[in-house]
């Protein structure tokens, strides 16, 4: 690895090796969450929800993408029991690849759930899949459009309907040259303070970190290589909800600050279990600067 936290790019890519994964297997039940049910047939799909948001659509683009991921990749994933049969909740994931924005995705899908997600704009704009991203679910965000407060207005509005929620807390793919999440933004974390106060309790907030799909060759993905998300146990911030009836007309800076850093710490912590390597000790990549900055 080279010095100052800039591998190079070969490095960075690195595949997800079988020992790994094997390594992996030991520790964790891994399963494919590219089909229905991974977990076992105890699980109850809610089909109000599947109902609601275009099933057919869905079903069409679900198909797609599991093909796709079943010739490109062996797909694993661990945890997948932590995501509710009902109400509302956040996943907060890692964006390492535009290939891995499908993995939580299909795997919720696949649990029976229909969350709504945040997803740039420009990808309701791709040949044929993104109007079927938008009947599935897909809430456009125009990135630097000044309108940061409508779109975490229509996050809330999402949760608080009682339908779950999908993010990419780094805005995009992240530019970290180790590929580890970077710099995250603050808005993620104000919509799970914001709802949870709207609904008089915590939102459920999971992370969910993925791995090995930066080295799949999206014109030549053969042979297959190793994917592999853990979808985390519940992030608790009820201490940070304390106060929330004094709080005003929006959640504290203070609070939306350390939610923030919560959930990028365990995505990073995350990825260093799947990855089986450590965090950069010269610190995190800061996507305004474009360079590390040392951790506090």
């Amino acid at each position: 690895m080279a010095s100052k936290g800039k591998p190079s790019p070969r490095s960075a890519v690195k595949p997800l090796s079988d020992a790994r994964v094997a390594e992996l297997a030991r520790k964790h039940r891994l399963v494919d969450p590219m089909h229905d049910f991974p977990t076992g047939p105890n699980r109850k799909a809610n089909i109000p929800e599947i109902n609601a948001q275009n099933p057919k659509g869905t079903k069409r683009l679900l198909k797609g993408v599991d093909v796709v991921f079943n010739a490109s990749c062996r797909t694993r994933a661990w945890g997948l029991d932590n995501i509710p049969e009902t109400g509302p909740f956040i996943t907060a994931a890692s964006h390492v690849t535009m290939f891995d924005v499908f993995v939580p995705m299909a795997s919720l899908f696949h649990m029976g759930r229909r969350p709504r997600y945040m997803a740039k704009a420009e990808m309701a704009k791709w040949p044929l899949i993104g109007k079927w991203f938008q009947i599935v679910g897909m809430q456009p965000v125009q990135r630097h459009s000044g309108k940061a407060k409508q779109i975490e207005e229509t996050s809330i509005d999402i949760l608080t309907s009682g339908r779950p929620l999908t993010v990419w807390p780094e805005g995009t793919v992240t530019r970290d040259p180790q590929k580890w999440v970077m710099s995250i933004k603050e808005g993620a974390a104000y919509i799970a303070l914001e709802s949870s106060r709207r609904l008089g309790r915590q939102v459920p907030l999971f992370c969910a970190a993925t791995w090995g799909a930066a080295s799949i060759n999206h014109w030549w993905p053969w042979p297959r290589k190793n994917v592999v998300m853990c979808y985390d146990h519940r992030l608790d911030y009820a201490d940070l909800l304390e106060d929330m009836d004094s709080w005003g007309e929006e959640p504290p800076a203070e609070a939306v600050e350390a939610l923030k850093w919560r959930m990028f710490t365990r995505l990073n912590e995350l990825l260093e279990e799947i990855r089986g390597e450590k965090f950069p000790k010269e610190g995190y990549w800061d996507y305004r600067t474009m360079k590390r900055v040392p951790l506090d």
